[in-house]
């Protein structure tokens, strides 16, 4: 099939968001407090809307359930990933995920959540959390329990381009400041393991600490991966992860280029500037989704986008 698929757009308020992406791609947010766009996503609690074309209206999910062929005939039993945009205009809670084993027993069946975060933009002296400097479990244990956060927590400074991968079992947060590409296992299991004592509606939101305690990786495990860059045309693509679920490459184009989708179905949403998908326009900010027939397709102007396809894609 020789369409694009555009995704309309799922937004999500939050108590830490902003309205950042109002400004830096020009949504229509419901608020000044809209903290996440799900850009890509089949999931229950965001199923996003196809826009124009052979499926206009048709939610992801069915598209994904009852069209197969425009995704290699995927075997996957729900459209696996999900991508968002993430405004956090104050600090998201220090969290942690489980992996697809602990979610199915103890998350109704859901899926674990990998995922990687690619910095959009930031403020000069933004900072995240990822990991964590208790030795063992008990460790761990006592250092929550006697709120020594400062201690337990490590963080990390950042700048706009950075990219971490966020395995499950990791501690992190999202810091102040900080706008981010996130590609992750379409699931919306998070554990919270502390919150600031903020309030929302009048009462504490709900922390997990035992379910954290349980999936935290003790001691800490960085991720560590080099980076390979790809030319073709006038593009220089480069391959930011490649794990068991997803793979997640950035491309920057200025000229024209010539790609194959070889079978595999990818996500792809433009970070910066413009251009065409074989004569059709896109523009920062928009999504979507190239589908695993379409074979050859050629791209003109000068922009950035981030796109990713299911690993399982990759090997049908």
């Amino acid at each position: 099939m020789k369409e694009l698929l555009y995704l309309q757009p799922v937004f999500k308020q939050m108590i830490w968001g902003g309205n950042r992406m109002a400004k830096e791609y020009g949504y229509q947010i419901p608020g000044d407090d809209t903290g996440e766009c799900w850009a890509i996503s089949a999931h229950p609690n965001g199923d996003g809307r196809i826009l124009g074309g052979t499926y206009d209206g048709w939610t992801l999910s069915r598209l994904f359930a009852e069209h197969r062929e425009l995704f290699g005939n995927s075997n996957e039993e729900v459209f696996p990933l999900l991508v968002k945009i993430i405004d956090a205009r104050s600090d998201l809670s220090i969290q942690v995920h489980p992996d697809d084993s602990y979610a199915a027993k103890h998350e109704n069946g859901a899926l674990g959540k990998t995922e990687c975060w690619y910095i959009l933009d930031c403020d000069e002296d933004a900072v995240i959390v990822i990991g964590h400097n208790a030795k063992s479990k008990e460790d761990l244990r006592q250092m929550i329990e006697e709120n020594r956060w400062e201690e337990l927590i490590r963080v990390r400074p950042i700048k706009k381009g950075d990219f971490f991968q966020i395995n499950p079992g990791t501690v992190h947060a999202i810091k102040a400041g900080t706008l981010i590409l996130e590609t992750q296992q379409s699931s919306d299991v998070t554990y919270r393991l502390y919150d600031y004592g903020r309030l929302q509606s009048g009462k504490p939101r709900e922390l997990h600490i035992e379910k954290s305690i349980d999936v935290i990786t003790c001691p800490h495990e960085e991720q560590n991966e080099g980076k390979a860059v790809f030319r073709q045309g006038d593009a220089a693509t480069e391959r930011l992860v490649s794990c068991g679920y997803y793979t997640v490459e950035k491309t920057e184009l200025s000229g024209t280029a010539a790609f194959d989708t070889n079978g595999i179905y990818r996500l792809c949403s433009i970070i910066e500037g413009e251009g065409t998908v074989d004569g059709r326009e896109v523009k920062k900010g928009d999504h979507f989704i190239l589908p695993s027939g379409y074979g050859t397709y050629v791209l003109t102007g000068k922009m950035t986008f981030i796109s990713s396809y299911a690993e399982e894609a990759a090997h049908e």
